[in-house]
């Protein structure tokens, strides 16, 4: 049994926290480690997202570990103790150089300090024979069908499916792979120098080894991807231009348009934050509008462009957004009646970028081929590396290929 004097590092004690708030509570994780670690110093931050983010992720499969080899029901389990065994799984199975007795006796003390000494020994066993036993378990789990894949990588069987039929087997399964992965970091250099790795892609992307708050707090440079990148580029913005941006919050791809440009927000809150990153960005062309992109104020029309960054079910961006998984829904219905709304506001011969942070036909093309768009063939000869693997005039960016989100991106012209 564990010994009653071990103690718990302020990491593991920070990550319990997440998983805790995550399940039990419904919180978002990267809000709830934002309080979990508020006061750990940068290495014990750094420990603490990288284990609770990986057992958040991979939940479905360590709670298959843990209920085959500890032979216990995961969701009969008091919750402090749910989330000790999952925390303690995904060390033993995933993190290379933490120690054995660490993840075990450490995961065994939490529970202690939940007030459950009842369940300690009972704790100590089952990840005593995980440890055993946990990664030639999950190495032996099969792959070759939706549902087994989805178990073996940690994914809702929706999703696996939706890969399968969208993109195969093959390429499904490194995807799986990929969005279980830290994603890269990359920020979008906004004015100065910064020290790291231009894109070869897209320009003015940066690859980065850390982010610096104070370059972000003084508007030298913003986090983004190089797909989220890559979509404010494609809009084509120009000065003398006017460009609706129908959702948004936070701001990224609306301080990379040139000409004017008004940034449509349906909530007051991220409105504001909105505003403020804008001020941060020096993006004075930047005009801020609170309302619902389907229903804009009469005025706010004629616009040459018009980016629809529509809201979707992130599939793109698992790796960024651990608990997305285990929430996601595709929103087909909203995106396409906010195209619409776009299509609606923009002159003749004008286009609309219409994109989604998500890998799903039933998100991105087919709400293009709903909405009955000109489809301007041009982009993807722009940017052929990006070409969608089935749709060759549109683009898709793929994290097992691209190593950077998942993006659908169209241009449409409005006839």
């Amino acid at each position: 049994m564990a010994s009653r004097s071990a103690t718990v590092s302020p990491a593991r004690a920070a990550a319990y926290d997440v998983l805790v708030r995550v399940f039990e509570d419904g919180a978002y994780a990267d809000r709830a480690l934002r309080t979990a670690a508020d006061e750990l110093d940068e290495r014990d931050r750094a420990l603490a997202q990288r284990i609770s983010f990986g057992a958040v992720q991979r939940a479905r499969t360590l709670d298959h570990a843990i209920e085959t080899l500890g032979r216990r029901r995961v969701r009969r389990l008091d919750p402090p103790v749910r989330a000790a065994l999952r925390l303690g799984a995904y060390q033993l199975a995933f993190v290379e150089g933490v120690p054995r007795y660490a993840a075990v006796n450490e995961s065994v003390e939490l529970v202690r300090r939940a007030g459950l000494e009842r369940a300690v020994a009972f704790t100590n066993a089952v990840l005593r024979r995980l440890a055993d036993g946990i990664r030639a378990f999950l190495e032996e789990l099969p792959e070759t069908t939706p549902a087994q894949a989805g178990l073996k990588h940690s994914y809702p069987d929706w999703i696996a499916e939706t890969w399968w039929r969208d993109l195969g087997a093959e390429d499904a399964l490194a995807l799986m792979r990929a969005l279980n992965e830290p994603a890269r970091l990359v920020v979008r250099l906004v004015r100065g120098e910064i020290d790291g790795t231009p894109d070869a892609d897209v320009p003015g992307a940066w690859h980065v080894d850390r982010v610096d708050p104070v370059a972000i707090a003084e508007g030298r440079i913003w986090p983004q991807s190089v797909a989220s990148q890559l979509v404010g580029l494609v809009v084509g913005a120009r000065q003398g231009e006017r460009t609706l941006d129908l959702c948004a919050a936070p701001g990224g791809k609306a301080t990379m348009l040139a000409g004017e440009v008004t940034a449509v927000e349906v909530n007051e809150a991220r409105a504001r934050e909105l505003e403020a990153n804008a001020r941060r960005l020096g993006a004075t062309q930047v005009q801020v509008v609170v309302a619902d992109g389907r229903a804009l104020p009469p005025g706010l029309t004629g616009f040459d462009r018009a980016l629809v960054d529509a809201p979707c079910s992130g599939l793109g961006v698992l790796n960024r957004r651990p608990d997305l998984r285990w929430r996601a829904e595709p929103l087909p219905k909203l995106q396409l009646e906010l195209l619409q709304a776009a299509a609606e506001r923009v002159r003749r011969g004008g286009t609309v970028v219409y994109s989604v942070c998500t890998i799903n036909a039933d998100e991105s093309e087919a709400v293009v081929d709903a909405s009955g768009l000109e489809v301007d063939p041009s982009l993807a000869e722009e940017r052929p590396q990006f070409r969608h693997p089935h749709r060759s005039e549109f683009l898709q960016t793929l994290p097992h290929r691209h190593g950077t989100a998942g993006f659908f991106v169209a241009r449409l012209i409005v006839r």
